[in-house]
């Protein structure tokens, strides 16, 4: 429909990016924690254990009641007729059943051995009839409007119970004006001599708890004595401890929302914070690109482990755009000279007649493009560095074997060209403890090819006859490897910039775009990604420069 915001299906804003409301971290921790308080709360509202307790601590309290009721009416309210045998005095029956039975809110029936009626303390005697007395119940206390809303909510809730379960059912209370014992089966069972208790409802649902008791003298069942009284004051307390149960409810309901919202807001504003910042790097939006993202790691949690990992990872993606852009300048710098060279080659070879200036046109065309083919190859093998080192997987490796192959590929190379050249070729001195273990974890080939790489740039500085020497300890937890040669060594405050891109400093008389200078740089990239370090110094004997020497550290396997 026109107006809506779009959303997939995992209730995201596909315009914002943004989940919905009803997502969000904070409705989460809200209905977390406030469906387990109400389940705790339902359950504990549902008292019909509680209340079949209080009915059965009711009906042995009317029970014991009962027993020194009958007992007192055996003693005190029965005559002995010689002709007739024992039998109630109903004159001193009837005050004393409604003496005993009205200051506990009980009501008392009398029958007599005949099922007749007695006494009923109900209703009160007189010369024109009998008068029924009903009693009324007890003014309540003003609740106001908040005990009223509580009140209603607990009848709801018992509504809701009543549709839910039918719950048990009673026999109906006999409402009768002029009631026997046969109407009665407790009264019966009692006027056999038994004593029974007995829950009955009335026709407005209300309870009845009743008690039935012989009345005896001398063993001799005379009557029975029936004790009842309503539900109204169980219910009562019933009801007072679900109201005291909504209270606390209440007030605990209302403090674990404002800690709920308290903590959602502790997750959910920090990350709304970082997920904003994020935005704004993705857009470009934020020029200050060493603060863009907030910074949380004094938290000491999970936010601020994640704070400081974006961070982090800005900080690396703004270092990896600053040198793709250099990159990409450097490369543009290094590839439009040759091809200048050759424009002008290319633009003078018309001109020229003679078949001799020609040939030496073409042979610096030719030169500028092999210049060109090496460029772009390194060019290429550096661009691609990257991204193999980030997906290849790390295995053992040993540098002592890699580097004793380099050297005897070395030796046999370059004692062949020594003998087509008549030059001596340079000495190799490898110098490894023999019982110490050079493993690391790491990509065998790239590793190979900074040895080699340092190796072919050692040689090509070292004068003929010289020597290439190759060393090797442990210091720290760390492999160390030094190669030095006995060249010229490098100028002053240049041994980090020979780590850049297109840094070339080459010996005397070499043949100009040879090399790339790009080796070194990506020697560099190689040890990085291994988590090591590379370094470049000049070695001094006596204050003079005899030579130069590239050392490598790398971390041990079993210390990775």
């Amino acid at each position: 429909m026109k107006g809506e915001i779009p959303k997939n299906d995992k209730g995201i804003d596909a315009n914002s990016g943004r989940r919905s409301r009803f997502r969000s971290i904070t409705a989460r921790v809200l209905a977390v924690n406030v469906l387990a308080l109400v389940i705790l709360v339902v359950g504990l509202l549902y008292l019909d254990r509680y209340k079949e307790h209080l009915i059965q601590s009711e009906l042995l309290s009317l029970e014991t009641h009962g027993g020194i009721f009958a007992a007192a009416l055996g003693e005190a309210a029965v005559t002995t007729n010689p002709a007739m045998g024992q039998d109630f005095l109903t004159a001193m029956a009837r005050p004393m059943v409604r003496r005993l039975a009205v200051p506990g809110g009980l009501r008392a029936q009398l029958f007599a051995a005949n099922g007749d009626l007695i006494a009923d303390s109900r209703y009160l005697g007189g010369k024109k009839g009998k008068v029924q007395i009903k009693e009324l119940p007890p003014p309540q206390s003003p609740t106001g409007f908040f005990g009223s809303l509580l009140g209603t909510a607990i009848d709801r809730y018992d509504w809701v119970l009543h549709q839910l379960s039918a719950g048990p059912t009673y026999l109906a209370y006999p409402e009768k004006p002029a009631p026997k014992a046969a109407d009665y089966p407790e009264a019966q069972r009692a006027l056999a001599g038994e004593t029974r208790r007995s829950v009955r409802a009335r026709a407005n649902g209300q309870l009845v708890l009743m008690v039935a008791l012989p009345v005896q003298r001398y063993k001799q069942v005379l009557g029975a004595l029936v004790l009842s009284i309503g539900d109204e004051r169980l219910s009562a307390d019933i009801r007072g401890v679900r109201i005291e149960i909504l209270t606390v409810f209440l007030i605990v309901l209302a403090i674990t929302v404002l800690m709920s919202l308290w903590l959602a807001g502790t997750i959910a504003r920090p990350m709304r914070q970082l997920a904003a910042a994020a935005d704004r790097v993705r857009h470009g939006q934020d020029q200050a690109r060493s603060v863009t993202i907030p910074d949380f790691t004094n938290r000491g949690d999970e936010i601020g482990d994640l704070s400081g990992a974006l961070r982090e990872m800005t900080q690396a993606l703004w270092v990896r755009m600053e040198a793709i852009e250099g990159f990409a300048a450097d490369v543009a710098h290094e590839i439009k000279n040759p091809l200048t060279s050759l424009k002008s080659a290319v633009e003078t070879a018309s001109r020229f007649e003679y078949p001799e200036q020609q040939k030496r046109l073409m042979a610096v065309i030719l030169d500028d493009v092999e210049r060109l083919d090496r460029l772009i190859t390194d060019i290429s093998d550096a661009s691609r560095l990257d991204a193999e080192l980030g997906r290849a997987r790390m295995t053992k490796v040993d540098i002592r074997g890699i580097l004793e192959t380099l050297v005897d590929i070395e030796r046999t190379t370059r004692e062949s060209a020594a003998k087509e050249s008549a030059a001596s070729a340079p000495e190799f001195i490898l110098a490894l403890p023999g019982d110490d273990d050079f493993t690391v974890l790491g990509m065998r080939d790239r590793l190979g090819q900074v040895f080699a790489n340092l190796i072919a740039n050692a040689v090509s500085f070292s004068p003929p006859g010289g020597t290439i020497r190759i060393t090797g300890n442990h210091l720290d937890g760390r492999i160390c490897i030094a190669i030095e040669d006995q060249g010229p060594g490098m100028p002053p405050g240049k041994f980090q910039a020979v780590f850049e891109r297109f840094y070339t400093e080459r010996p005397i008389g070499e043949k100009f775009g040879t090399h790339s200078g790009l080796g070194l740089s990506i020697s560099q990239q190689i040890i990085d990604a291994h988590r090591g370090h590379i370094r470049a110094e000049n070695v001094e004997r006596e204050g003079a420069v005899v030579g130069a020497r590239f050392v490598i550290s790398l971390p041990e396997y079993n210390r990775v």
